[in-house]
């Protein structure tokens, strides 16, 4: 039985919640980070597929724009993002245009990117409205959902819908994701 490997990078500003999502989706756990990333970190996690083995290789990427040339050689391999904001702060939503021109300059065509609203366990101090965050997703032809990192709602589920829209798209045979 082969093995699919799929590599992902999360992307978005400094402080929306990436490397809390990892930990959550890789260890179960919540730890609420103090330091912003100034580097890259990396995780794997394996995964079963339509009864086939996938291991997913996901890049934790820095958020700050002095960091962001760090960001570029990681959409190389990567074949699927999570394309990160906070719905409490607006000017993380406003950014997301910025990272996703990035994303789509200097990643394959096919990149499957997954648009993920966290921290909606603070939904009473919302700045992004759920439906402002589906139409973004709309119209840029992106998978979208609210996550919380904290409580753990949504996070699996945001991994693993990108990767079975990964798997799809590399069943088609007109699909060149790996070529």
């Amino acid at each position: 039985m082969s093995l699919y490997n799929f590599t992902y990078v999360l992307i978005g500003d400094s402080g929306v919640g990436k490397t809390c999502l990892l930990v959550q989706f890789l260890h179960k756990e919540f730890h609420p980070v103090v330091d912003f990333n100034i580097d890259t970190e990396c995780g794997d996690k394996m995964i079963t597929i339509d009864n086939k083995p996938a291991k997913l290789l996901i890049w934790d990427t820095p958020g700050r724009n002095a960091f962001r040339s760090l960001t570029t050689p990681l959409y190389d391999e990567a074949v699927g993002a999570l394309l990160v904001y906070d719905i409490t702060r607006r000017e993380t939503f406003n950014h997301l245009t910025n990272w996703l021109q990035d994303a789509r300059k200097y990643a394959h065509p096919g990149m499957t990117i997954m648009l993920i609203g966290n921290k909606c366990d603070l939904s009473h101090s919302r700045a992004v409205s759920y439906e402002e965050g589906e139409q973004f997703a709309k119209d840029h032809g992106l998978l979208f959902m609210e996550a919380s990192a904290k409580t753990a709602q949504n996070v699996v589920e945001g991994f693993l819908q990108t990767a079975v829209a990964i798997y799809k798209k590399i069943q088609d045979p007109s699909s060149d994701l790996y070529n």
